[in-house]
């Protein structure tokens, strides 16, 4: 196997369909771990889990950095890093119009990270 096949990710995030049961189901193969890691580490900071908030339940689908930042009491530099580290999870895509940078969230991830925190209702009584 080439060090190039390895490097490829085993998980297609952009799919529409989950890449595995839920984790209550079946054990999380490693490949698939290691693909979904950075997406989960990137929303354990608080910051970054309510930008995300904020963006996927933007009106339009998409929120300005302008009206990020004003929600912090964070510095317009702590921001963007906070943004920065979404869009290389793979969480946003960003769009720079003119002076403002728009994001938005990129749903088939976030169904992947759902599908996978999935867990069965309890049995009735």
């Amino acid at each position: 196997m080439s060090k190039q096949a390895a490097s490829l990710p085993a998980v297609d995030l952009t799919a529409e369909t989950p890449c595995c049961p839920p984790l209550a189901q079946r054990r999380v193969p490693a490949e698939t771990a290691a693909v979904l890691a950075p997406a989960f580490k990137a929303l354990g900071d608080p910051v970054r889990l309510q930008l995300m908030s904020m963006i996927a339940s933007a009106e339009d689908g998409e929120a300005c950095v302008c009206d990020l930042t004003p929600a912090f009491d964070l510095t317009g530099p702590t921001i963007s890093h906070h943004l920065k580290t979404l869009r290389e999870a793979g969480l946003v895509d960003a769009e720079r119009r003119g002076t403002w940078v728009y994001y938005r969230a990129r749903p088939a991830i976030l169904r992947q990270l759902a599908a996978l925190l999935a867990v069965a209702p309890a049995p009735a009584p």
